[in-house]
């Protein structure tokens, strides 16, 4: 892929974003009314996490978010992509509503504004109420009815200023990796749990995208899933059809219910688990979307091998293809294709690049700089293939850098760093790296090519 990016294909008003995630950055674990979620407990689980790290500091964005807007205008974006944390907004997962917990993403969306940058917010990034944990969580139906009704208390509250919301963050992980692989919390290994979570966590995407619509005329409501291009290792038929359950494993189980095709039959067969289904949840799980969200990182090449757990897969590690420090293989032209898929095969109408980035060991020099110029690259070769999606008629509208700060990156903890801002996270001190600098850089001159085509 060309180093090149044909930013006159991108939309005049396309949006220059960066991504968050509150359990990520938030800290402030136990102020303000705040109760424990699945990922308090996980990570306060000796040998869950690398060094057994924690997010309850974090970044401490929760009393450092006016510097952290200074921060993104300072980049220069025009978008911020945040989450809100259930368990700061009903401790409970249901019932009483904490006040205080409101009033910090009332106070944060309005400083969004006043630095003139949309805000983007997301309801469900992985940080379930412990409380609902302890009622059985995502495998039980009740979960996702909660879900909807925290959905209209927080667009009740925000939808005057917000308009673009995501119901789901990657339900993948949430379901596979949180209740199939065990590497995530609630850190199960259930095959019947994780199908059954799939399900619920889909229905809870269809009814609170109505919850959303109910209390905001005008939403602009949407899903984001962690997509990957699937390549078998030979051209063997037993590859070529692990290649196919492992696309059905991460991409179609996710993407075919709420594009109204339900849910592939397939991989109904490979999990051989009953779905919960009742009457009327299919229409809800297909609820019209106005938009459709990419997180795209790395590619997948897989054989068959049935003596693994399901899809019976096992990743091939392709030789010469660069990887990054998380060892994920780097392959711009992946997200170009999955942009192209997305419009071609589930007819998207809008799509953003929700997530998207890089991790690398990052030095800080003497004069505190941070050059990190293999992330740059990255940054680089993925919006050249995203302005390529749009020249070939993928509906881009935006693209959320991930991620605005160095963060807790779930079960690596501190250790793997993806921020276009260095933190330093003993004295919590900023640092804005080159490829915080080269973003900026890229969007200043799309705007002035925008401001110049007008």
């Amino acid at each position: 892929m060309s180093e090149r990016i044909d930013l006159a294909a991108l939309p005049q008003d396309f949006l220059w974003g960066t991504a968050t995630a509150a359990y990520q950055i938030e800290g402030a674990v136990a102020e303000d009314g705040r109760s424990p979620s699945i990922w308090d407990t996980f990570s306060h689980t000796p040998g869950k996490i690398e060094n057994n790290d924690n997010g309850d500091v974090a970044c401490d964005h929760y009393h450092r978010w006016r510097e952290d807007i200074d921060l993104m205008r300072r980049l220069g974006t025009n978008a911020y992509r945040l989450s809100v944390a259930w368990p700061r907004v009903m401790p409970g997962g249901d019932g009483v509503v904490n006040a205080k917990g409101l009033d910090f993403y009332d106070e944060l969306i309005d400083g969004l504004l006043a630095a003139g940058i949309t805000p983007s917010v997301t309801l469900y990034h992985w940080d379930l109420p412990q409380a609902l944990q302890d009622r059985g969580g995502w495998p039980e139906r009740a979960t996702a009815e909660h879900f909807a009704t925290y959905a209209s208390v927080v667009a009740e509250r925000l939808g005057d200023r917000v308009k673009h919301w995501t119901t789901l963050n990657e339900p993948l992980c949430s379901a596979w990796i949180g209740h199939l692989e065990g590497t995530m919390a609630p850190g199960w290994t259930d095959l019947t749990a994780a199908v059954r979570a799939s399900y619920h966590l889909l229905l809870g995407h269809g009814l609170a995208a109505g919850a959303i619509r109910a209390a905001v005329p005008g939403a602009e409501v949407g899903i984001v899933n962690n997509l990957s291009t699937v390549y078998a290792a030979t051209d063997r038929p037993e590859d070529v059809a692990a290649a196919r359950r492992m696309d059905g494993h991460t991409n179609r189980w996710w993407l075919d219910p709420v594009h109204g095709r339900g849910f592939p039959e397939d991989m109904r067969e490979v999990y051989g688990v009953e779905l919960p289904e009742q009457p009327g949840d299919m229409e809800t799980i297909a609820a019209p979307l106005d938009w459709l969200g990419l997180n795209y990182y790395f590619p997948q090449t897989v054989a068959d091998d049935l003596t693994a757990p399901v899809p019976h897969v096992r990743t091939v590690r392709r030789l010469g293809v660069p990887r990054t420090g998380m060892d994920w293989e780097v392959e711009a032209d992946g997200i170009e294709t999955l942009l192209l898929r997305l419009t071609e095969e589930y007819g998207a109408r809008k799509l953003y690049v929700t997530e998207n980035g890089s991790a690398y060991p990052d030095v800080v020099r003497p004069d505190g700089t941070v050059d990190d110029p293999e992330r740059q690259a990255y940054l680089v070769q993925h919006l050249a293939a995203c302005a390529s999606a749009a020249r070939k008629g993928a509906p881009l509208a935006g693209y959320f850098a991930w991620s605005l700060l160095d963060n807790f990156e779930w079960a690596y903890g501190y250790d793997k760093r993806f921020g276009l801002v260095h933190v330093d996270y003993a004295t919590q001190v900023r640092t804005i790296k080159g490829t915080g600098d080269r973003y900026a850089g890229i969007i200043r001159e799309h705007r002035q090519g925008a401001a110049e085509a007008a």
